[in-house]
């Protein structure tokens, strides 16, 4: 009987890149300390190492041949195909699996599995179902027959990236196990994170320069030193083979990217912890591809709210591609700075100049800082959220508990000076009494808001602010980063007929691409000639033209109308399944951002398990939708058919059923929270 054993192992692993070849011992890569113990066995004839196509994996490739082995190169992700061709060359009657994150493979325990699989006959042996070995003894065993069926018939990407759970779960084939008399599966020797390499730097820092040690002697190493094995007992046993490429690059980002990733709003502890996919390969209209190929309709944030037009729309990229043709960056400036400047203030026929910017943060900064030069004063009321900056977070210094409904709550001003307390002064939507009060106690020069967020105007509302900043000589700024473009062509405060003095717009003005601006009257806007503001790629080419050619689009589609009636119906469809399962919800946001919540101690669960079912069903989805163009009737006939048996479940929770049993893991972070 002829047994090969395939090692496989690749330099791309998302949590742990480059693994297999770190330094072990005396600075031996890991690959070669498992290759030169495992060729220990007695029962194998050959060892190859199967690795993947991937550029990556060249300094593998050239190490392990440089130590005589063997090497295959098949595909990165088709594992399973991947050990099909590399056995077909040596062609065996079987196939030792071993992976090449695990050093501390001990020959003794796989030709224990070997022998069993030659006397019961089996088509499968392992020691594995169940688990008694520590992790990272794993060795399976299988037919060259068993490979061949699985390789034709396994269908599922699970199936074919771990090679075997198609041989082991199909019930086609005969399985038998290897057990040890006492269970060490609590041990993890394998190397996943880095945490893991700790630890197994450790126990061959401790033998060394001897590789040759069994498994056993490291149980009584654990046994008297256990601290050498302490830097990776929190981590999941064989977490890895339910976890999806993204949220394995979660991981990796959490460790080297300062607060998880550069945007609070995309972090998967917002939408669903352990099942987002997180990261993204593709996007097109209102689709998604993530990290392993899976395709999603985006019924959630759409991007954050910057996709209006849907994701990759052909004329905005054909515009693009055509300047960074022509040159990007250059000494002079680009012309289009001036025709989108033109086309912005043709828009707001109150406005007489602009600013230009690449994030709705600078433009809010660039405008707080116009305004208060203009004013000649330093206190600023704000009412909604305007970014990250200091004069913002600033109102958490004054009233770190008032302003949790604000903020995030338990929000910490860490970093924010001091001196800047009182500064900034909070008022509710719609409360005009506060703001009045505010003036009358402070001397006030600017007040910024957002022009609606959740609840519209009521009682005069914005017209009594706008009164009162006039009356007062204060400085007002419309905060339109998120409504521009959503109701009207061009700021949401047309739709109510009050024009303030400077207003700013972001995220939708370019479609995807970075771009913002500063709209205002000249008497304000005229004090930046005065200040200091400058950023080398506000000058950058590629924002003002895709700006202008989104403006074109929208105006050409009539776009805002568009997303508005879609959002009015997709509101109206959610009121009528809540009604129909007797469950109350609330509705919130402008239409072409609405969301609801469903009244009921268990809301977040209930919005944690929608958005965990729909991404079963191919939905990046929770009770919010930033509608885009690219919503159509058959997306949203698509979205509702999955949501329905849904909200049917919740029924059954509110009737009685345990909710907590719904989830497969953690309810998501309560989030971001406005005054209303």
């Amino acid at each position: 009987m002829k047994i090969i054993a395939i090692v496989q192992a690749r330099m791309g692993s998302t949590r742990l890149p480059r693994k297999v070849m770190l330094p072990i011992g005396t600075n031996i890569p890991m690959i070669e300390i498992l290759l030169s113990r495992l060729s220990h066995s007695k029962e194998i004839d050959q060892v190859i190492v199967a690795t993947s196509t991937d550029h990556r994996n060249k300094p593998l490739v050239e190490h392990v041949k440089g130590l005589g082995f063997d090497v295959f190169q098949g595909s990165e992700r088709d594992v399973l195909q991947r050990y099909y061709q590399a056995a077909s060359s040596y062609s065996p009657d079987a196939i030792v699996r071993i992976t090449g994150d695990c050093p501390l493979v001990d020959p003794e325990v796989v030709d224990l599995v070997v022998k069993q699989y030659k006397s019961t006959g089996a088509d499968y042996v392992s020691n594995v179902i169940p688990q008694t070995y520590p992790d990272g003894l794993d060795v399976e065993v299988f037919s060259m027959k068993s490979l061949i069926a699985a390789c034709e018939q396994a269908e599922t990407s699970f199936q074919r990236e771990h090679v075997t759970p198609y041989i082991r779960d199909s019930g086609n084939f005969k399985v038998s196990n290897v057990a040890y008399v006492e269970d060490y599966s609590i041990e993890r020797w394998t190397v996943d994170e880095p945490e893991d390499y700790e630890v197994v730097k450790l126990i061959f820092e401790y033998f060394s320069p001897e590789i040759h040690f069994s498994w056993k002697d490291v149980i009584e190493l654990k046994d008297s030193e256990p601290e050498r094995f302490l830097a990776n007992k929190h981590v999941v046993q064989n977490e890895g083979a339910t976890m999806g490429t993204g949220q394995k690059l979660w991981r990796r980002a959490k460790r080297v990217i300062s607060g998880d990733n550069i945007l609070l709003f995309k972090r998967t502890e917002m939408f669903l912890p352990e099942q987002w996919p997180t990261y993204f390969s593709k996007s097109k209209g209102c689709k998604v591809w993530d990290l392993d190929g899976r395709e999603y309709i985006d019924m959630s944030i759409v991007s954050n709210g910057a996709n209006i037009l849907g994701y990759g729309h052909y004329e905005v990229d054909e515009a693009v591609v055509e300047v960074v043709q022509s040159g990007n960056m250059s000494t002079l400036n680009c012309p289009e700075e001036v025709y989108l400047a033109e086309r912005l203030i043709e828009l707001h026929s109150w406005a007489d100049m602009v600013r230009l910017a690449r994030t709705g943060g600078e433009a809010n900064d660039i405008a707080i800082h116009v305004a208060r030069a203009a004013s000649g004063k330093d206190k600023v009321a704000v009412c909604g959220y305007h970014s990250w900056h200091d004069w913002y977070l600033a109102t958490n210094l004054s009233d770190k508990n008032g302003s949790n409904d604000h903020l995030l709550p338990g929000l910490e001003s860490l970093g924010v000076p001091q001196e800047l307390r009182e500064k900034t002064l909070l008022f509710r939507y719609n409360n005009f009494e506060e703001l009045e009060q505010i003036v009358k106690d402070n001397d006030i020069g600017v007040i910024k808001m957002e022009v609606q967020h959740d609840e519209p105007p009521q009682n005069g509302f914005l017209q009594k602010v706008r009164k009162l900043a006039t009356d007062k000589n204060i400085v007002l700024i419309f905060d339109e980063c998120t409504s521009g473009f959503r109701e009207t062509f061009g700021g949401l405060h047309k739709k109510y007929d009050v024009e303030p003095d400077v207003a700013v717009f972001g995220k939708s003005l370019g479609n995807g691409y970075s771009i913002s601006g500063i709209v205002g009257r000249r008497a304000v806007m005229e004090a930046a000639q005065s200040i200091f503001i400058n950023n080398t790629f506000w000058t950058e080419r590629v924002g003002p033209i895709a700006a202008l050619k989104t403006l074109d689009i929208m105006e050409r589609d009539q776009s805002w109308g568009k997303i508005t009636s879609t959002g009015l119906g997709i509101r109206d469809r959610w009121q009528r399944l809540a009604d129909l399962c007797g469950l109350i919800v609330d509705h919130w946001g402008l239409p072409a951002m609405t969301g609801f919540s469903i009244q009921s101690p268990y809301s977040l669960v209930y919005k944690a398990f929608i958005t965990q079912e729909m991404l079963t069903k191919g939905y990046l989805s929770t009770n919010i939708i930033y509608v885009s163009t690219e919503h159509t009737d058959e997306v949203i006939d698509g979205y509702f058919e999955a949501l329905a048996p849904l909200f049917m479940v919740i029924q059954e929770c509110e009737e009685g059923r345990d909710p907590l049993g719904l989830l497969d893991g953690p309810v998501f972070y309560a989030g971001f929270k406005r005054l209303n």
